[in-house]
C-alpha cells in the first residue's frame, strides 16, 4: 500500500526537479498545503434529506431556523435602497459606516480611509472589453455614502452544512488513498522574494459545474506564512459556486484568512474585516458580460497592493475602481509583505459519480487551443518594495492533473506575461 508521502513525492516530482534547490522547499510546502486545505466546503446540506435512522425533530429545526434568522439580521444591514438584479439577487445600498466591517472591535467608530497611493506603472491600457456586474445593467446605482452589498438569504445559509461554517472555507485532513486530492489546479506562481501586491486581467467565462457541491474559480492569491496553521492569504477573482450562491453565474469574490482557513476570514462581506469604500461594485454579485467560444472576449482587472503609508492591503477592480481594503491588523505575516504570488484556476473534483468530474476550469478548453477558446490571464505583474508594478521573473507553472486541466505561458509586447489554462475535466485521458 502506498504511503501518503510516496504519493506526494510521485505526484510532484516534475515540479520539484524543475525548480532551483532554494525554491524547492517552498514550492513543495505550498503544493502539499493544497492537499491539506480544502479550499471550499464540499459537503451535502443536512436539511435536505434525513437518514433512515433519524426522525424529524421540529424543536431542533425551529432552533436552527431561529439561529439562522438571528445571523441574517446581524449580517444584512438596513438598506437605504434595494436594487433587484436580473439574476434574482437583491443588492442593498447600506450606509458605509454600517457595513459589516465596522462590527470588528478594532474598527468600531473608525472612518473610511481616503484613496491610497497607487503603484507606479499602473497605466496599462485595457484593449480588451471589460466586464462589470449584472445588477448595474438597469442603470440604477447606490447613492454616494453607501456601499452595495448582496443580500444573504435563508436559502443561501441552508445550502451549507452548518451556520458556523457559512461563508468560510473549510480545512480538512488528507484521506489515506490516492483519491485524496479532490482540489485540482492549473496555476502560475512566483516566490523567493518580497512582494507587496499583484495585478492581472482575468478572462471571464461560465464554466459548467456538474455537482452542486463542486466549484470552479479563477483568481489571484497573495500569500505569506509557513503554509501551516499561520498561513495568511488575500484572494480575489471570479468563481462559479452553486453551493455558495445558488446558481451557475461567474461572480466576483474575495477571501482572506490569517490562520489557514481555520477560524478567521470569510468570503466577500460575510464577516467583519474587509472595508468597502466603493458604491459601484458588489462583492459576490454576478459578472456580465461573459466570453463565448470564438466570440467576443471579456475580462476583469484585479489589483491588490499594500498601501505604503498605512500598510493596509487595497483592492482595485476593473479600470481603476477602488473597492476597499483589508486593514493590516487582520494579519500576522501579511503585516509585512507576501512571500508568494499565485495566479490561475482551481476546481473541486468530488467524484460523486465514481469517476472524475466534468466540471470545467476556465472556458472548459485546454490551453493549447489559444485565444477565443482557452481562458487566459494577461498582464501579470507584481508590486515591489518601492510601490512599482514590475513584470514577473522566474515564473513557475503547475498543473497537478494535466490530462484534465493544463496551463501554458508566454510573453509579448501587448499582454506582457500571460498564460492560457483550463480544461474540460473528464475525457478519454482523464477518466
Amino acid at each position: 500500500m502506498l504511503t501518503q508521502e510516496t504519493i506526494r513525492k510521485r505526484h510532484y516530482s516534475k515540479i520539484m526537479t524543475s525548480s532551483s534547490s532554494s525554491s524547492n522547499s517552498i514550492i513543495f510546502k505550498f503544493v502539499s498545503f493544497l492537499l491539506l486545505v480544502s479550499s471550499f466546503t464540499t459537503v451535502v446540506s443536512e436539511h435536505n434529506t434525513l437518514p433512515a435512522n433519524q426522525t424529524f425533530r421540529p424543536r431542533q429545526e425551529l432552533l436552527k431556523l431561529k439561529r439562522i434568522k438571528g445571523y441574517l439580521k446581524k449580517i444584512n444591514k438596513p438598506p437605504v435602497k434595494t436594487i433587484k438584479s436580473p439574476d434574482g439577487d437583491l443588492i442593498d445600498c447600506v450606509l458605509s459606516h454600517l457595513q459589516p466591517a465596522f462590527d470588528h472591535p478594532q474598527l468600531k467608530g473608525m472612518k473610511l480611509l481616503g484613496p491610497p497611493k497607487r503603484p507606479k506603472g499602473n497605466e496599462t491600457m485595457n484593449e480588451m472589453a471589460e466586464s462589470l456586474q449584472l445588477w448595474t445593467v438597469s442603470g440604477e446605482s447606490c447613492p454616494e455614502g453607501t456601499v452595495p452589498i448582496r443580500r444573504t438569504t435563508e436559502k443561501d445559509v441552508m445550502r451549507t452544512s452548518s451556520l458556523r461554517r457559512f461563508g468560510r472555507k473549510i480545512r480538512r485532513g488528507v484521506r489515506h488513498d490516492t483519491l485524496s486530492n479532490d482540489h485540482e489546479h492549473a496555476v502560475a506562481f512566483v516566490n523567493g522574494e518580497q512582494y507587496y501586491g499583484a495585478k492581472a486581467s482575468i478572462n471571464v467565462w461560465t464554466p459548467r459545474v456538474t455537482d452542486q457541491y463542486e466549484f470552479s474559480l479563477s483568481q489571484l492569491w497573495v500569500i505569506s506564512g509557513t503554509f501551516g496553521n499561520d498561513l495568511n492569504t488575500i484572494e480575489a477573482g471570479w468563481q462559479v459556486s452553486p453551493e455558495l450562491y445558488g446558481d451557475n453565474y461567474p461572480r466576483f469574490f474575495t477571501y482572506w484568512t490569517t490562520d489557514a482557513y481555520q477560524a478567521t476570514g470569510c468570503y466577500n462581506l460575510l464577516c467583519s474585516g474587509f472595508v468597502q469604500t466603493n458604491n459601484r461594485i458588489a462583492m459576490g454579485a454576478a459578472i456580465s458580460p461573459r466570453s463565448n467560444v470564438n466570440g467576443r472576449q471579456f475580462d476583469i482587472g484585479i489589483m491588490i497592493w499594500k498601501d505604503p503609508k498605512h500598510g493596509h492591503w487595497w483592492l482595485e477592480f476593473g479600470s481603476g475602481l477602488l473597492v476597499g481594503y483589508w486593514p493590516d491588523f487582520l494579519f500576522s505575516h501579511l503585516k509585512g509583505h507576501a512571500s508568494m504570488i499565485q495566479f490561475g484556476g482551481e476546481i473541486v473534483n468530488s467524484r460523486s459519480m465514481g469517476y472524475h468530474t466534468s466540471t470545467q476550469m476556465g472556458s472548459g478548453h485546454f490551453a493549447d487551443e489559444g485565444f477565443g477558446k482557452a481562458s487566459y490571464f494577461r498582464n501579470l505583474q507584481v508590486v515591489d518594495w518601492d510601490n512599482n508594478l514590475i513584470p514577473l521573473s522566474n515564473l513557475h507553472l503547475l498543473a497537478d492533473h494535466p490530462n484534465c486541466y493544463d496551463i501554458r505561458a508566454g510573453k509579448n509586447n501587448v499582454w506582457g506575461n500571460y498564460f492560457y489554462y483550463g480544461g474540460p475535466g473528464r475525457n478519454s485521458r482523464c477518466p
